[in-house]
């Protein structure tokens, strides 16, 4: 049975055409260190773009995957974070 790779498996999502955020990395493909993920991919020849979203955003997007609910006195919808996607 092959084990599991997260690395692989967030590269394959952002293939797919998916933006991901640091928190998704992490929950969603258990990848302690996303940063160091997106540089392996950049040093296997892939461009990797970056832009400011709303937290709000990334929540609505973990959402389809998973339940994340922020803590209720947290502005979320103001929170910037950074969203990262693989340039086809």
């Amino acid at each position: 049975m092959p084990k599991f790779n997260g690395n692989e498996a967030l590269f394959e999502h952002m293939l797919e055409g998916h933006p991901i955020s640091l928190p998704e990395a992490i929950l969603m493909f258990g990848v302690q260190g996303p940063n160091r993920a997106l540089y392996q991919f950049k040093e296997r020849g892939y461009i990797i773009k970056s832009r400011k979203v709303t937290m709000a955003k990334v929540m609505a997007r973990m959402n389809e995957y998973m339940v994340c609910q922020p803590p209720a006195q947290l502005p979320y919808k103001e929170i910037l974070m950074t969203e990262y996607w693989i340039q086809q």
